[in-house]
């Protein structure tokens, strides 16, 4: 690594899939910790939040690993994080995969719902539809991303406000639309594994890592 080369904190709280995360992150020229230190995950210049599996379990996960809180500190700093997958779904209200509602974290008005689609999960390659002026989608036009997915957020319900900049929403399509990406100021989160995602997906987190 280059002494210029970004900190970031891959959020070990118990979920799958992080060492796929730190490898694509290495790949796009980070200098990765996998960790749930809460130190290092505040003075981080990114953090990553992974997500695998039920919507409830990974609040527990998080929860238990004082997540909330942890990320809630950075945003409120103007500190980066990056939520993926089930990371994304619990940045917003509530969820409910599994017989009871699930509280989110809440940074952004929305539910978390199964899809309404003949064949689930929705999983494999896929087209995205991102906004003009997107960073995270810079020079990624055509390209395809790994989803792998059965419940999702269907409608974004965020309010435009006069004094703040609107989110970019990026939509993804399986027999509906469904929120497949979100950039908001320092919170950014993809429904999609940008480390999963082949050349467009380190594209995509060299795309972040440039944005912190």
């Amino acid at each position: 690594m280059t002494g210029s080369a970004k900190r970031v904190v891959v959020f070990d709280y118990g979920s799958g899939n992080v060492h796929s995360a730190v490898k694509a992150l290495e790949a796009a020229g980070a200098d990765v910790e996998l960790t749930a230190d809460r130190a290092a995950v505040q003075e981080a210049d990114g953090l990553y939040v992974p997500g695998v599996g039920a919507f409830g379990a990974v609040m527990a996960g998080l929860q238990a690993a004082r997540g909330p809180e942890l990320i809630e500190r950075r945003l409120a700093g103007g500190r980066p994080v990056l939520g993926v997958c089930v990371g994304l779904q619990v940045l917003f209200d509530r969820g409910l995969e599994g017989p009871d509602e699930v509280e989110g974290l809440g940074q952004w008005p929305g539910t978390v719902e199964r899809l309404e689609a003949p064949v689930l999960p929705h999983m494999g390659w896929d087209l995205v539809d991102a906004p003009a002026g997107s960073r995270l989608f810079a020079d990624l036009h055509d390209e395809r991303f790994y989803f792998v997915h059965s419940y999702g957020v269907r409608t974004w319900t965020l309010e435009p406000s006069n004094s703040l900049a609107a989110p970019l929403v990026t939509w993804g399509e399986h027999n509906g639309r469904f929120v497949a990406a979100v950039e908001n100021g320092v919170l950014a989160a993809t429904q999609f594994h940008p480390e999963k995602s082949g050349a467009a997906g380190l594209r995509l987190l060299t795309n972040w890592l440039e944005t912190l």
